[in-house]
């Protein structure tokens, strides 16, 4: 059976590459989603992934994500800081799910530093760039397949 993780990321992300290149980066979103497609493939998951500013549809991703994969990376983006309900439904997912954040949150603005989703997932990856997806793929892999 192939493990099937759903990567959702939120609010801004569609910007990578253009948005604050100094905090983000020159990598655009489809580069990172290329590249993680090659790392997936090269350890044998796949990988769905999504793009949205949308807290309505992450929920939706999530729900979907119940029924459909082994694993969740998220970025909820601004949605970080604030959504309750992307909290909850985070809380819900009986599955593996990492939190990754390409600046370090806790180096940023106060209203940055705090992750109310962060609670919810297994593990919190920040800071480490885009990188961080890579990791959390392969910490994924080891909380599914022990």
């Amino acid at each position: 059976m192939t493990v099937k993780v759903f990567v959702i990321n939120g609010a801004n992300l569609g910007l990578l590459g253009d948005r604050e290149p100094d905090k983000y980066g020159k990598q655009s979103l489809q580069q990172l989603e290329e590249a993680l497609q090659a790392e997936a493939e090269r350890l044998g998951v796949e990988l769905l992934m999504f793009q949205t500013d949308s807290e309505a549809r992450i929920l939706a991703l999530l729900h979907r994500a119940r029924h459909e994969a082994q694993g969740v990376i998220i970025n909820p983006g601004a949605h970080t800081h604030y959504s309750v309900a992307i909290r909850d439904a985070l809380a819900a997912l009986d599955i593996p799910k990492i939190e990754v954040h390409i600046t370090n949150i806790h180096a940023r603005e106060g209203f940055r530093s705090k992750s109310i989703t962060g609670s919810a997932v297994n593990g919190v990856i920040t800071g480490l760039g885009t990188v961080g997806y890579i990791l959390a793929i392969e910490a994924l892999l080891r909380m599914i397949k022990p």
